[in-house]
């Protein structure tokens, strides 16, 4: 039994005497592994701060810069560890590490393919910017206001009330209505006036009645044109043009177009006719309106 502990002290002894040389001689590695970490974290949060300043001068986009340094910054404190663990002759942990972050990262890849493609997404847009905050878009079946525009989705205030949020994936992908973008919108406006009408006449009334609409272009002229014989009105469009992009005063320039040009065909006699339909109860295989039976109210028929 004595024996046995000697040698179990013995083996004690001589494994801590092994560890003991061991950090001994590794020890001047760790002082430097630990100066270089220290001044590698100091490092990145400089070159963060640079690498923000740079971007800041080519781009004003806050989420794309923010997101370019942040991915300098991590870059830069990657390098730095894998240092730390080579000073440390760490060789086989640092391979494991990448294998790792290898296999890891491919898994990562299928199962957030979506988050990743609308990622990406959000980068192009951020890039190309077919959109910004404040435009007025027709995205997909929704239109309204751009609110916000993230790296993963964007933000859409409709204008019945409701906030769309619209993946970016979406939005890179589809056509994409921008009414902000030339800072001017035009409404068009069909009307359809008698055939009895001088056609001349009406196309001057109904321009002298919309051209005093405050809200109208100054440079972009307002244009007439006849389009089509319809079933009982002669069809024509009136297009205008308004220096704005926001969807009140769009509305409102409709609404008021509207309303001269009713009155301006009321105070000159100019119909805008119903439709009309012409019944023809005299067809082959058909009776005759004079030779039909009607009834009335409380069953009993009348014969003309």
């Amino acid at each position: 039994m004595n024996i046995d502990i000697n040698n179990f002290s013995e083996l004690i002894t001589k494994k801590l005497g092994g560890w003991i040389e061991a950090l001994i001689s590794i020890l001047p590695n760790i002082v430097l592994a630990a100066i270089i970490l220290v001044v590698g974290l100091l490092v990145s949060k400089w070159i963060k701060k640079l690498a923000l300043r740079f971007v800041n001068r080519v781009s004003h986009n806050i989420t794309l810069n923010n997101l370019f340094a942040s991915v300098i910054h991590f870059t830069f404190i990657g390098i730095v560890l894998f240092i730390t663990l080579n000073v440390l002759k760490l060789d086989q942990t640092v391979t494991s590490i990448l294998a790792g972050a290898g296999i890891l990262g491919l898994a990562l890849a299928f199962a957030f393919q979506d988050i990743a493609a609308n990622f990406m997404s959000g980068i192009f847009i951020s890039f190309r910017k077919p959109l910004q905050v404040g435009d007025i878009v027709t995205i997909k079946d929704y239109m309204g206001k751009v609110v916000e525009v993230n790296l993963r989705d964007t933000v859409i205030s409709t204008f019945g009330g409701q906030t769309v949020i619209i993946p970016n994936k979406e939005v890179f992908q589809n056509p994409i209505e921008n009414y902000s973008f030339l800072q001017k919108r035009r409404f068009d406006l069909t009307v359809g006036v008698s055939y009895g009408e001088d056609l001349e006449r009406v196309r001057q009334i109904t321009l002298d009645a919309v051209k005093d609409i405050e809200e109208l272009s100054k440079t972009e002229e307002t244009t007439f044109f006849y389009e089509e014989f319809g079933d009982s009105s002669i069809n024509f469009s009136i297009r205008m043009w308004i220096d704005t992009a926001e969807q009140l005063v769009y509305k409102k320039v409709g609404s008021e177009a509207i309303i001269r040009i009713k009155k301006a065909y009321d105070a000159n006699g100019i119909m805008i006719p119903f439709p009309i339909r012409t019944l023809d109860f005299g067809i082959k295989g058909g009776e005759k309106l004079s030779e039909m039976q009607v009834n009335i109210a409380d069953g009993r028929s009348l014969d003309n």
